[in-house]
């Protein structure tokens, strides 16, 4: 970034800024795809994969035990969108980090 004018990396800021998606469609964690077995004798599940596939959205915190929510059928893509969504934004705030980083190193305005 060192080779880039600050006039050029604030207006790579400005761009990512503007491209930030909303945070209501932002989702942390990881999709879990699950086959259960249901414990009946005789079921197909027992000698087979499982029923399923079943979604869990999984989120993990330093400390704690990771939380795992099911997702319905219904809303799958919905969730794969946030999460998505979710990660996009990450990158783009390491960015937006790494500009204000540089204008920083050059003791320039943020």
């Amino acid at each position: 970034m060192q080779d880039i004018a600050s006039a050029t990396l604030r207006q790579r800021r400005h761009a990512l800024e503007r491209e930030l998606p909303s945070p209501q469609g932002l989702l942390r964690g990881s999709l879990i795809e699950r086959y259960k077995r249901c414990g009946k004798p005789g079921c197909k599940c027992a000698t087979g994969r499982g029923h399923g596939p079943k979604y869990y959205l999984s989120l993990s915190r330093s400390g704690a035990r990771p939380q795992m929510d099911y997702v319905p059928q219904g809303a799958l893509e919905q969730v794969r969108s946030a999460l998505a969504n979710y990660q996009r934004t990450r990158g783009m705030l390491e960015e937006i980090c790494a500009i204000n980083r540089e204008l920083l190193r050059r003791r320039e305005r943020l």
